[in-house]
């Protein structure tokens, strides 16, 4: 083999002038610039879905059970109503129950926490009703019937707005918090 001079005498290409040298940094360069990013997303962004009393919330379910196994003995059957501006709940129990003057109503949104209401529902007319503040969107809700004393719960979901009335069946419950 006949090698030429000016073969003989060049040098080696410097590293940084290589493009496989780039190639191969480009993986792990990406993956510092992906961990960095996921790290500030993740200190500046907040999670609502996370309780900060889950312990507290923890204890309370031999309460919620209680509640629930208290409206099963009444008999309690809502049917609830919704409509853009109110929320109307008609109560029925077994003979001989006591119905309260008032009802405590929450609607809570499954992921959204701000979303939430409270409404007290006033009776007139064997029907308890509230106006409602905050419009709902379009979402599942879960709804909570208590009354003032808190001694039994009802709850239920409804799918806004395909459903504007849903029916609350205390027999048919299984106790959710």
């Amino acid at each position: 083999m006949n090698m030429s001079a000016t073969e003989a005498k060049r040098s080696p290409t410097p590293w940084y002038k290589e493009r496989w040298t780039w190639l191969l940094m480009l993986m792990p360069a990406t993956a510092i610039v992906a961990g960095g990013i996921t790290l500030w997303l993740a200190i500046t962004s907040f999670d609502g879905l996370v309780t900060d009393d889950y312990y507290k919330q923890g204890l309370a379910i031999n309460q919620t059970l209680a509640r629930a196994t208290a409206a099963q003995d009444m008999g309690l059957v809502a049917r609830v109503r919704f409509s853009a501006e109110s929320l109307s709940v008609e109560l029925s129990a077994k003979p001989g129950v006591d119905l309260p003057g008032r009802l405590n109503a929450t609607l809570a949104h499954p992921t959204r926490g701000g979303l939430d209401q409270k409404l007290v529902l006033e009776r007139k007319s064997g029907v308890y009703g509230a106006a409602i503040p905050l419009a709902l969107s379009t979402a599942h809700w879960k709804v909570l019937l208590e009354d003032e004393s808190r001694n039994w719960r009802l709850s239920g979901t409804a799918f806004l707005p395909t459903e504007t009335e849903i029916r609350i069946d205390s027999a048919d419950l299984k106790p959710v918090d």
